[in-house]
């Protein structure tokens, strides 16, 4: 129940603020404001959107530009049009008032601004390729991390969801595609400027989300730029709102897919029939089976359904977060409190000592305060943190899921005749006593991040130009606790007594202990000059970096560098970007850590060009491109490998006539003192248009990427004895395009609008480094970079399946397959494709591998949804489909172990000789089981998919209730995330995304479905 004094205290924070701002004033009158809006020139405008700042009371100007609403004396107006700067005015003001609006160039206005590093520009004047989206086009949903919320929503950026254990419900990030086959693909992950990771933080905290993709934009990370950039924004204050703002969320996460253990009684008969294919007698007899189909002797004969005695059908998950932001001319502030608390699945796992149920509750806080101390110095200080505590089974829920998942129904009861926890010689996981008597572990991780951004100008000395300063200090542990205690299990042995495995052990407290402590330091210091002078506009930066990360145990990580970066423009229509960093890293050896990053990228807006005036229907048209070099030095060998190191330990030697053992001294594997990061060269060209009044936004990128310098293994002869480094030999490139579209139309009180994203990249392997003698089918040459996924590793060859064997006589006609002892009807038949020397050769071994395009990694991932908003009500839905990818169902059909005999629910198709034409799966078997669980395409499937990630409806109260409530404004909603799924894997229930979830030793996927309430004050 600590976790509800926990939510308690939360919201009664969050009220006590909310109610003590009400407090402040009394309420205020009501008004009407009205007049009309206008150009520069007097000419009225229509279809101006004016909307009261912080609510949803909208009202849109006619023909003769007037408005009229109703609001409150002390709120502000905001009046909104394409092709013109954002007009603000006071409520009380505004009485027959003409408003006059200042036209702008298309995607030059006031919420144009992208988030550069260390810079920001107009996305008119952005040549390099950015996409980007603000939180308040994402759905508010109660996941634990952010990562899952992105997916579908952005070109370029794929995001794979890799588990859903409560704390854990991870994914990786890919941008465009893979030009490495070194393990490292991830992108660098940026908040405000700054390495940190974001998927942790809550999404009322971030303000906008960008990926920065080509040379132009990553250029300035150098060494560390070449994955991509993913660069968060957070939310600041504003000198002219407060704003109080509160959302609640409870909702249930249910699991989507999950094993369906066997029934006792087809368990045993599949068990003597596996056996019968071995030649061995049956196990079980007549009365046993019997016993398991009637019931009778639950003891002696028990029927478990483990997954459904201890999974619920839904867990609970909610989150409440309450912001404070505002300010005035010299301080703007905005702060955040957050409590996020998800549950775990598993019944039965309370008891007076602790509750063992896996559990994941987080805290977030944030300040950001900006201070403009006087006319040319401006500070930020930014504070936020984090505390996590994740709790789990001692035993550890892999382990767990596993007895669950894999023990047979018949094992063992939970509880025997005498009240004591049943188990056997070979199953002595009993999985209420792992709940209740096996310990519990809490993992407690304090995170606190500071920030503080130092602006100094000096136009006394050159107008335009500025110093700055930026400093963080990071610092984050990880404190582990918990309670050990140990079980035993019995079994019943036939004499009327019990036999016993394992011993007792009284709960005690584990051994407490502070780990992962981490401190990160990062510092950029250097001078921006912004300048316009007639139609010229100048923009040029420079900082020098300097970053450590130190960590008890290791030595300290360190990176330095100066980057470089100018913008031009000319009449707001030409632009060119040149960024030049100079990186270094100690990855290398002294005198070969340091390198240059050099790009450039260029923007034409072609639309506003004569020859392109009577163009209509086109709106906006500009063409961009880039090209440049960008680093990795993330590289994918031993820390320092450009020395030799020797260590100490291992095995021992005799020496003298005592014959005493003496520590060794081993060399470890050979340094490479010519080790060199990753160069990776990028280009891409594309073009943004608005078509059609700017109802509709339309961009496609080509782009190329050809990496060198990967590591690959050193093929040095292997006379030498000894292991050694890999080599900067490798050589690999990707190249696709990716497209986005955009729609936006009000339809009378009805706003639609819609989204629309695709990306197509094909990698390819140019050069590698592999063992002498390796055959053409089976190198990599020429193949794409990726694999199918095999667990944590990927998997390249394959055996080619050639169906079942139907009978011996196929057997004896067919090559000789050496991956089992004997070889039966009902096995995996596979092609011979060559020998030794490269030709087919009679026999199925290692040499009938051949190397495919196979790839977890789809060809093409896209995304796609709409919004529809009318008289209050709100639909949000959100699409994400895959095309081109690869999962293997290997692991899926055979998981099980050698004591449950591999059995479980896939085993009743499993082939047979009366069920040989209709068999989904190769026969069972006890042993001997080799032939039939190789790599090999017969368990390979389409991991194609499109599912309905999230969905959202909400209803926004009418003005007149939130008056008489005393709020700005009201939102209930209802929203979902994981909902539909449409795969090519249809036949098996599994979730595409995620195969192996559910199943082995997996967590399930989870639906998630909450309802909330947000309040503005």
């Amino acid at each position: 129940m600590n976790w509800m004094y926990k939510v308690l205290a939360s919201c009664l924070f969050c009220f006590l603020l909310i109610s003590t701002c009400n407090a402040q004033s009394e309420p205020d009158a009501t008004v009407t404001a009205s007049g009309t809006v206008v150009d520069k020139n007097g000419k009225p405008l229509e279809g101006v959107a004016i909307s009261v700042q912080e609510n949803t009371r909208e009202v849109t100007t006619g023909p003769d530009g007037k408005f009229s609403i109703e609001c409150i004396s002390n709120e502000v107006l905001i009046f909104k049009k394409n092709g013109y700067n954002i007009a603000r005015g006071a409520a009380s003001e505004l009485e027959n008032t003409t408003v006059t609006m200042v036209a702008t160039l298309i995607e030059a206005g006031d919420e144009d601004n992208v988030q550069i590093p260390f810079g920001v520009r107009k996305r008119r004047a952005v040549s390099a390729s950015v996409s980007s989206i603000k939180t308040s086009e994402l759905p508010q949903l109660p996941l634990s991390t952010l990562t899952n919320v992105l997916a579908g929503r952005l070109p370029g950026l794929y995001i794979q969801q890799l588990g859903s254990r409560p704390g854990t419900d991870d994914a990786s990030m890919l941008i465009r595609g893979r030009s490495s086959y070194n393990s490292n693909q991830s992108p660098l992950l940026l908040i405000d400027g700054v390495e940190r990771d974001f998927v942790d933080m809550d999404l009322n905290e971030i303000e906008s989300i960008s990926v920065l993709k080509d040379a132009a934009t990553l250029a300035w990370y150098g060494m560390t730029g070449a994955n991509g950039v993913v660069y968060v924004t957070t939310k600041r204050g504003s000198s002219t709102s407060t704003r109080v703002t509160l959302d609640a969320q409870g909702g249930v996460q249910t699991p989507v897919n999950l094993t369906k253990p066997l029934d006792a009684y087809t368990y045993a008969t599949l068990y003597n029939r596996a056996r019968a294919e071995n030649g061995e007698q049956p196990l079980y007899d007549q009365t046993a089976l019997d016993a398991y189909q009637n019931g009778t002797d639950p003891y002696r004969y028990p029927n478990n359904n483990f997954v459904k005695q201890f999974i619920k059908k839904a867990a609970p998950v909610q989150r409440y977060v309450a912001t404070v932001s505002g300010g005035n001319s010299f301080v703007q502030y905005f702060t955040l409190l957050s409590y996020y608390n998800q549950d775990g699945l598993y019944k039965w796992a309370t008891n007076p000592r602790y509750d063992a149920n896996t559990n994941f509750q987080r805290y977030n806080f944030r300040t950001n305060l900006n201070m403009h101390i006087n006319k040319d110095l401006d500070i930020a200080l930014d504070v936020n943190g984090r505390i996590e505590d994740l709790g789990y089974l001692s035993a550890g829920n892999g382990t767990f899921l596993n007895t669950l998942y894999n023990t047979p129904a018949n094992a063992f009861p939970i509880y025997n005749e005498n009240a004591t926890y049943g188990g056997t010689s070979q199953f002595r996981n009993n999985p209420l006593a792992m709940l209740n008597e096996d310990g519990y572990i809490s993992d407690l991780t304090r995170s606190m991040m500071s920030t503080i951004d130092v602006k100094y100008k000096l136009g006394s000395i050159l107008e335009g130009l500025s110093f700055n300063a930026f400093f963080t200090y990071d610092v984050e542990g990880l404190y582990k606790s918990g309670f050990e205690q140990a079980y035993e299990v019995f079994e019943y042995n036939g004499a009327g007594g019990y036999t016993q495995f394992g011993t007792r052990a009284p709960i005690t407290y584990s051994a407490s202990a502070f780990s992962a402590s981490v401190r990160n330091n990062e510092f950029w210091g250097g001078f921006d000059y912004n300048r316009h002078l007639g139609q010229h506009s100048f923009n040029f930066s420079t900082r020098a970096q300097w970053a450590l990360s130190a960590s008890p145990g290791r030595l300290d990580n360190r990176r330095q560098g100066v980057s470089n970066r100018l913008s031009y423009g000319f009449k707001d229509r030409y632009y060119v970007d040149v960024v030049a960093t100079f990186s270094q890293s100690q990855n290398f050896a002294p005198g070969k850590r340091s390198g240059w990053f050099p790009a450039v990228s260029a923007g034409w807006i072609v639309s506003d060009e004569n020859f392109l005036s009577s163009a209509g229907f086109l709106d906006y048209l500009k063409i961009r491109g880039s090209v440049g070099l960008v680093g990795n030095d993330l590289i994918s060998s031993r820390r320092f490998a450009f020395n030799n190191y020797w260590t100490r330990g291992g095995s021992q030697y005799a020496f003298g006539t005592s014959y005493s053992a003496s520590p060794n001294s081993s060399e470890l594997e050979l340094a490479n003192p010519n080790l060199t990061w990753e160069k990776a060269r990028k280009a891409s060209v594309g073009f943004d248009a608005k078509l059609f009044k700017q109802a509709v936004s339309l961009s496609v990128d080509y782009f190329y990427e050809n990496r060198t310098d990967l590591m690959t293994a050193d093929i040095l002869p292997n006379v030498l004895g000894q292991s050694r480094v890999q080599v900067n030999a490798g050589e690999a490139q990707y190249k696709g395009i990716e497209a986005a579209l955009n729609f936006s139309k009000n339809i009378g009180k009805l706003n639609v609008s819609f989204n629309g994203n695709f990306t197509y990249a094909q990698s390819e392997i140019i050069a590698i480094n592999e063992e002498a003698g390796t055959l053409p089918y089976q190198s990599q040459m020429g193949y794409n970079i990726g694999g199918v996924r095999q667990g944590d590793s990927f998997t390249r060859r394959f055996l080619l399946s050639d169906g079942i064997f139907q009978s011996q006589e196929e057997i004896d006609a067919a090559p000789v397959q050496r991956f089992s002892g004997t070889v039966r009807p009902g096995d995996i038949k596979y092609r011979d494709v060559g020998g030794p020397n490269g030709v087919p050769d009679g026999i199925i071994d290692n040499f009938d591998f051949v190397m495919t395009d196979y790839s977890d990694v789809p060809k093409a991932y896209y995304g796609f949804g709409t919004t529809l908003q009318y008289a209050g009500f709100d639909v949000t839905a959100q699409f994400l489909g895959v095309h081109g990818r690869t999962i293997q169902i290997n692991s899926l059909i055979n998981s099980g172990s050698l004591a449950s005999g591999y059995l479980n629910q896939f085993s009743v198709d499993s082939w047979t000789t009366a069920t040989a034409q209709t068999a989904l799966y190769p026969r069972m078997a006890m042993s001997d089981r080799g032939n039939n669980t190789q790599n090999s395409d017969y368990w390979l499937r389409s991991g194609d998919f499109l599912k309905l990630k999230q969905m959202e409806l909400g209803y926004t109260l009418p003005a007149g209730i939130n008056r008489l409530m005393r709020v700005n404004a009201m939102r209930f909603y209802v929203s979902g995330f994981n909902l539909l799924t449409f795969s090519k894997v249809d036949d098996l229930p599994i979730d595409p995304e995620m195969p192996m979830a559910g199943y082995g030793s997996e967590y399930p996927s989870l639906r998630t479905w909450a309802a909330g309430v947000s309040i503005k004050f």
